[in-house]
């Protein structure tokens, strides 16, 4: 699976023969090459240093590349290690400032099949910025000047004072601008930076931790399906036949988000929601909202369109910024849906700050009956990140006991463990911290 870019040579190939300007998709991600122009300009030659030379360095473009490679996790791609550690291989064989090029190298190492092709083209535009595809092809119907690629070592020195930085779109620095951003609190974002923040949490992919199913599918290895071998001996007349085996089915466990909309979550809501609207593109996900009223917004966030889906959510829900009754409200979903059946066996999540105007012993009732029904309770607490947290809030201190991961979830990357939480991850690879809870009914 090659794609665009594939078909020319890089940089540390042979020959480096002469090969069109590709115009502003030139960039460094850490370190350009030199180029000689071939025209009867003239123009001299235009050293530029090796990636260790560049500020940054070859450690910050492996940052920044691993930092994508994570992204395309969030967003559902199964990255391996192998993967990624072949990923960075091809880039340095190829030209690490070109964004055809490693835009090529992570579409061949890093997709494992045709479901991982979409995910890998909306990661790779919000994480590196939109192409200037169209720009690009008017430039090609004219004939490009020529330019004759020369790679040579920088000199001892570094770059000389009175040479100039290539000109294009600052590449590199939009992709360590957007591994800075998952970082970043989300309550602290500008209107660009939460536009971004958006385009990032719309290629994420949410999955419920697997278990095996009572149902049987045939495979190669397992237990012998007796009904299927007799049904072949049958068919063969007696003959000695080969042995007909099936295993269990392999099915992602329900996920149950809970996303506290009351005033003092309104920073984070809307992001919070946008994650929600991810999962449930994924499946078998139900949300709901509270506040001071429970709302289902399955059906609102079913919408492929994040922003229509954000549309529908705000005229559903009618208690945006209001107060939290968490105990209430919970109650409420265990005798309307959850004893029903919609938490048993689930990954139950509640992103809230604990805040209870109610009685906290209700809650802390309600959060064990929660903590018998489900397979994991998970609570993200944005307010977790912040410097000398302590849950003192009544109404967390009395939900923790029947917590079994307590997770921060106030920029991107806590959603991200948050995520590799739900489906499964243990603790020795993801820094969360675990809570002794109550025994389970």
């Amino acid at each position: 699976m090659a794609g665009p870019g594939r078909g020319r040579k890089g940089a540390s190939g042979t020959g480096g023969g002469d090969r069109p300007w590709d115009g502003p998709e030139d960039v460094a991600l850490a370190g350009p090459p030199t180029y000689r122009t071939s025209g009867p300009s003239g123009a001299g030659d235009r050293p530029s240093g090796r990636p260790a030379d560049v500020p940054g360095g070859a450690v910050g473009a492996d940052a920044v590349l691993l930092g994508f490679v994570r992204a395309l996790r969030a967003a559902g791609v199964d990255a391996s290690t192998e993967r990624a550690y072949a990923f960075l291989r091809a880039v340095d064989v190829l030209r690490p400032g070109v964004r055809a090029d490693v835009y090529g190298a992570g579409r061949a190492t890093l997709c494992g099949g045709h479901d991982d092709l979409e995910r890998y083209e909306r990661v790779f535009a919000a994480y590196f910025g939109p192409s200037d595809e169209p720009a690009r092809q008017a430039v090609r119907h004219r004939p490009p000047p020529r330019l004759r690629l020369v790679v040579r070592d920088a000199p001892a020195g570094g770059r000389a004072p009175d040479e100039s930085e290539p000109s294009g779109p600052p590449t590199a620095a939009l992709a360590s601008a957007t591994e800075v951003l998952r970082h970043r609190d989300v309550g602290e974002l500008d209107a660009a930076e939460r536009a971004q923040l958006n385009r990032l949490l719309a290629a994420f992919a949410l999955s419920g931790q697997t278990r095996r199913s009572a149902r049987r599918r045939p495979a190669r290895r397992g237990a012998v399906d007796p009904r299927r071998t007799v049904r072949e001996l049958l068919r063969r007349g007696g003959e000695p036949a080969r042995l007909r085996r099936h295993a269990r089915v392999q099915r992602p466990r329900r996920i149950v988000l809970l996303v506290d909309v009351s005033g003092s979550m309104a920073p984070y809501a809307d992001a919070l929601l946008r994650f929600a609207h991810a999962a449930v593109r994924g499946g078998r996900t139900e949300v709901f909202t509270i506040g001071t009223r429970l709302t289902r917004v399955t059906r609102e966030l079913s919408h492929r369109d994040p922003d229509l889906a954000m549309a529908a959510l705000a005229q559903a829900v009618p208690d945006w910024r209001g107060g939290t009754r968490l105990g209430e409200l919970l109650r409420e979903f265990l005798n309307r849906w959850g004893q029903r059946g919609m938490a048993r066996g689930a990954v139950v999540v509640l992103l809230s700050d604990g805040w209870e105007r109610d009685d906290p012993e209700l809650l802390g009732t309600q959060m064990r009956r929660l903590h018998g029904l489900a397979h994991r309770v998970v609570w993200a607490n944005p307010r977790k990140a912040r410097p000398g947290y302590a849950p003192l809030a009544a109404g967390m201190a009395a939900a923790l006991p029947s917590v079994d991961d307590f997770v921060e979830g106030h920029s991107l990357a806590a959603l991200e463990r948050l995520a590799a939480v739900v489906r499964g991850a243990e603790a020795e690879r993801v820094p969360v911290v675990r809570v002794r809870g109550a025994e389970r009914a």
